[in-house]
């Protein structure tokens, strides 16, 4: 079946709010490190996507979008004024693949928008394992993008996230993580096809819990909620992006300064954009 307009000014909205969400945690992100760590981070994620949806209604015909997305990420625990808080840096890289009935709109590869972090841990209770923290993530528009081009991977404008995050150990087997996102966009001036691209504010909620195996595994499970915002293009509104998604997965430490995270997930219900059937994430960390 060949493409539609329909379905190809969808896809360019699509591809543009699924970059526009906000940051998913792993379980433990916000457990404190002391001061004077250092960590580095690389997550790898595969997802397919072969349904597409206007609203709640599902478009007909066999669209499907394919990404394989890493991210670089490098953190260093220090104190300031009392405080602990992790100044990071986020380098986002990969690829999208648009395939069956919209293949004629290709494939978009290379550096995504580099992203500036800085948590800073308003409660911080080793003790008792009770940490919250606040963390703003600035992205800047250094990724590669064409408006001439239906996908990128930059966004071509500035964006700031505003996360809160609870973590707390219930018991001695289980601890439970809590975050709430708010997300601001600029305007993109130079919008694919022409114009200008605003876009309301967004929005995420999330939750993590995990069972503790012994010291080095456990087991682990979530769940997020996100409206990415309305967005209007030279005057025409399009209704947001609204995702909700699950995973299960599990964390296994080999040394006591590393980790590894393997989880798989899906979306339970897409309106406005399309619907992953598959999503297979890992995360390596190193200590040091």
């Amino acid at each position: 079946m060949k493409f539609n307009l329909k379905i190809t000014t969808a896809i360019l909205l699509v591809a543009f709010a699924s970059q526009a969400k906000a940051v998913d945690l792993d379980a433990g992100d916000y457990d404190v490190a002391p001061a004077g760590t250092n960590l580095a981070l690389l997550y790898l994620q595969s997802a397919s996507r072969d349904a597409l949806y206007a609203g709640s209604d599902k478009l007909s015909g066999d669209p499907k979008l394919d990404s394989n997305v890493g991210i670089a990420r490098f953190v260093h625990y220090t104190d300031i004024a009392g405080l602990r808080v992790a100044p990071q840096i986020l380098l986002p890289f990969g690829e999208l693949k648009a395939k069956g009935d919209i293949s004629a709109l290709g494939s978009a590869s290379g550096l995504g928008d580099i992203i500036l972090a800085a948590p800073v841990w308003l409660l911080n209770n080793p003790e008792h394992k009770t940490y919250f923290g606040l963390t703003p993530y600035l992205y800047l528009p250094t990724g590669n993008y064409d408006k001439h081009d239906a996908l990128n991977f930059g966004e071509n404008r500035y964006k700031l996230d505003l996360q809160a995050a609870y973590s707390q150990r219930l018991t001695d087997k289980w601890a439970w993580d809590a975050a709430a996102d708010i997300i601001f966009y600029g305007q993109n001036n130079d919008a694919v096809g022409g114009g200008t691209l605003k876009q309301n504010t967004g929005y995420q909620l999330q939750t993590n819990t995990r069972y503790f195996i012994n010291d080095r595994l456990d087991l682990r499970a979530g769940l997020s909620y996100t409206d990415a915002g309305d967005t209007k293009k030279n005057g025409i509104k399009t209704q947001s992006y609204q995702q909700t998604k699950f995973w299960v997965g599990t964390a296994y430490s080999p040394t006591a300064s590393t980790n590894v995270i393997l989880a798989y997930g899906r979306d339970l219900a897409v309106e406005n954009g399309f619907k992953e059937n598959n999503r297979i994430n890992v995360r390596l960390l190193k200590v040091f």
